[in-house]
């Protein structure tokens, strides 16, 4: 499956709950380095996911505080890589979709 052709769905969830396009692509930048060029560029190609995360210019340690479950997993607990980082994005667009402050999304290591 392609990053892009799953893109325009995470786009339509975010925007049906109110958020922008925008906001969805900080949160992508976040967890992987892409620039939102970089995002446009993936989504006019056909980019796996699998491509899509290990061409990542630089996935965000933090990611590892993404907790919580999705469809049913937790998140933190599933053993595969790529399905791991691919359910990080996940749960960070359902995130956004509930309504939470990017900040929030937006995971920091606590000092």
């Amino acid at each position: 499956m392609s990053f892009g052709s799953v893109y325009p769905l995470y786009l339509n969830k975010v925007e049906r709950k109110g958020r922008s396009e925008n906001e969805l692509l900080q949160v992508i930048e976040w967890l992987t380095g892409y620039s939102p060029k970089d995002i446009n560029e993936i989504n006019s190609q056909n980019v796996s996911f699998e491509k899509f995360f290990s061409n990542a210019p630089s996935m965000n340690l933090n990611r590892k505080l993404i907790t919580g479950v999705i469809c049913g997993v937790r998140v933190e607990n599933i053993e595969n890589p790529l399905m791991q980082e691919i359910r990080y994005l996940d749960k960070l667009v359902d995130e956004l979709a509930r309504g939470k402050k990017l900040a929030s999304i937006l995971r920091k290591a606590k000092s």
